[in-house]
């Protein structure tokens, strides 16, 4: 790994900024990260609710990408790391919870017996006629559910796909691009006329290759316990780490560093790294990357909120499984429920007299939801868990966790508005970003947008180049991802 000569400042102490700067002292670098809130961890955030450690932001990381798993090993979380004790999840869908159908990728099939008993006769028929269809043309990029659509039928959409990336993205399924975020899909559809016989082709692949392993990842203690590890190791190294310190300025200096303010404090530095969601960096590089900036400002932003129910485990019963995803054509106000204590022994094992649930609400476009009160939030969620699974008993304790533009969106062309804002970028030496506004929300994808970041400070462009075309896809391994 080549050396970065200097002071660097990472602005932002989500999971991509930490990843950066440990990564960053890895190449001997001085490093001081500047995080605007009073915590780090970003949407990564551990808690407690009935005495039972949880995670009130995201629960389990993609660990066939090697970035995050690796990152975890490295500052000590080696003996902590656990795999789903299930990953069997069901759908809430025509009125009952089914076993989520087998045989597909990202909710697409590639026959339809495997949607037998989700989908009506008249759907499972009209994906047949895909082998038939003439090719549908996807030109630079397409929105999935616009192009499953043309090809296995709105049903397959409304039931499969928006369940699937709702749970990713909190996004609808019409506007998110194929390309940025099931990439795997859209070179399937570039390469074949039939979609069923390109994700047959697909699955083909996978079963060669004969991956083992579990596909997702925890930690016992959380993954919000992540960042916190991450830091640990930060700071033992000598970098610093201050909260409550929003960058307010952000310019070059004659001499061809930076200068970072925030408020009357400032600091020179030889590169700086923003880490910040799209609207603060909008902000901060408006002065001296307007075109950055105003393509940062086009990025969007979805709300959700997640809440957290703890029940005595006597006289409480769930399904079996991991918890189940929620077609938003059912017309029920949550999205997902995750049985916490099903699907991570560690909360089973830590707390054997509670039984953990997580439900999720809000989706790209939904605001009148968010804008109850917890209580009310708490209340839907038990109304829609007692029809889902007929759970009827009283929680001993409820918390609200609200993530307010908590997820960037992926619209069609997003691939090309990543492309731009580094394209701007470049023309900056010692500049660089990233986070989940650019390749990819998942965990690995942020981590591995912070690896880049630092690649492209001491001038190795490759890695970034490689995440702009082939972003990281968040593959969805159960419900409440």
């Amino acid at each position: 790994m080549r050396e970065v000569q200097g002071r660097v400042v990472v602005i932002g102490a989500g999971i991509a900024g930490l990843a950066a700067a440990h990564r960053l002292l890895d190449r001997g670098a001085r490093v001081t990260v500047l995080e605007a809130s009073g915590r780090i961890g970003g949407k990564l955030l551990p808690g407690e609710v009935a005495g039972a450690r949880v995670d009130l932001g995201a629960e389990s990381m993609l660990a066939r990408r090697p970035e995050a798993v690796a990152l975890a090993r490295e500052v000590g979380l080696a003996d902590r790391l656990q795999p789903p004790a299930t990953a069997t999840a069901s759908l809430w869908t025509r009125g009952a919870l089914r076993p989520f159908p087998r045989g597909h990728v990202m909710g697409v099939p590639g026959t339809a017996s495997a949607l037998a008993g989700v989908l009506s006769e008249e759907g499972l028929a009209r994906i047949e006629q895909d082998a038939e269809l003439p090719r549908t043309e996807v030109g630079d990029d397409v929105a999935v559910g616009e192009y499953v659509a043309r090809r296995l039928g709105r049903e397959v959409v409304d039931r499969l796909l928006e369940p699937m990336l709702g749970g990713v993205y909190a996004g609808d399924a019409y506007r998110i691009s194929m390309r940025s975020a099931v990439p795997q899909l859209f070179q399937v559809a570039r390469a074949h006329t039939s979609l069923t016989a390109g994700v047959r082709e697909l699955q083909a692949k996978a079963a060669a290759s004969q991956q083992t392993g579990p596909v997702f990842m925890g930690i016992r203690g959380g993954i919000g316990t992540l960042p916190l590890a991450v830091a640990d190791s930060v700071w033992a190294r000598g970098a610093e780490i201050l909260t409550r310190t929003p960058v307010t300025e952000l310019r070059r200096t004659p001499e061809g560093g930076w200068q970072v303010a925030s408020g009357e404090r400032e600091w020179r530095a030889d590169a700086v790294i923003v880490a910040a969601p799209a609207p603060a960096a909008a902000r901060l590089l408006r002065a001296e990357s307007p075109g950055a900036a105003a393509e940062l400002d086009a990025v969007e932003y979805a709300s959700m909120a997640l809440v957290t129910l703890a029940y005595r485990r006597a006289g409480t019963a769930l399904p079996d499984g991991s918890g189940f995803l929620v077609p938003p054509v059912d017309g029920h106000t949550i999205k997902a429920s995750t049985f916490a204590s099903q699907k991570w022994g560690w909360i089973a094992d830590e707390n054997p007299d509670l039984v953990v649930l997580r439900t999720s609400v809000g989706r790209y476009g939904e605001t009148e939801i968010l804008k109850r009160d917890d209580s009310e939030l708490a209340d839907v969620s038990r109304q829609d868990l007692k029809a889902a699974t007929g759970l009827d008993a009283t929680p001993v304790a409820t918390h609200v966790t609200r993530w307010d533009d908590g997820l960037p969106q992926y619209p069609v062309g997003h691939h090309a508005r990543v492309a731009r804002i580094r394209e701007h970028i470049a023309r900056l030496p010692g500049l660089a970003v990233c986070g989940a506004a650019y390749d990819g929300v998942g965990i690995p994808a942020c981590i591995a947008s912070a690896y880049a970041a630092v690649d492209r400070i001491h001038g190795d462009p490759v890695a970034v180049q490689e995440l702009t075309a082939h972003p990281v896809q968040s593959l969805h391994g159960g419900a409440g991802e």
